[in-house]
């Protein structure tokens, strides 16, 4: 089950996943893993620093499926184990990602919220990211 719809300047998209909220963090705590699944289909990651604590940093490059580099640099802003992960990219574009975690019986639900710098933003990147969540979580 997948929902997607934007609100002011969040663009939202949520599932629920067939693991516990215990296994679903540890995909994000556990860089060998989250390097895995994290970006669009085709897309690989090599990171550079990953320190998985509040404000911890996070740099990696996103390799595209046609040879492009994508340099990231983000910061852990909150953590929470098992229920949320606040993750702040800091270069553009910048965006607030808040990752909750909700138990759904032996289940979980993930909401991802992508806040952008404005409504506006939000929706020109809408299309992007709806797609490109999508299939984030899909490698989940």
């Amino acid at each position: 089950m997948s929902s997607t719809h934007s609100l002011n300047s969040v663009v939202s998209t949520g599932r629920v996943l067939p693991a516990s909220p215990q296994q679903v963090f540890a995909a994000f705590q556990q860089p060998d893993r989250l390097a895995q699944w994290w970006g669009p289909e085709g897309f690989t990651n090599t990171f550079e620093r990953f320190e998985f604590e509040p404000d911890g940093q996070w740099v990696f490059m996103m390799h595209a499926p046609n040879g492009a580099n994508y340099p990231n640099e983000s910061f852990f802003r909150e953590i929470v184990p098992d229920e949320k992960i606040v993750i702040e990219h800091v270069v553009k574009p910048w965006f607030r990602l808040t990752v909750t975690l909700t138990p759904q019986g032996e289940q979980t639900h993930l909401a991802w919220d992508q806040e952008f710098e404005s409504p506006e933003f939000a929706e020109r990147m809408r299309s992007l990211s709806d797609t490109a969540n999508e299939q984030v979580l899909d490698r989940l």
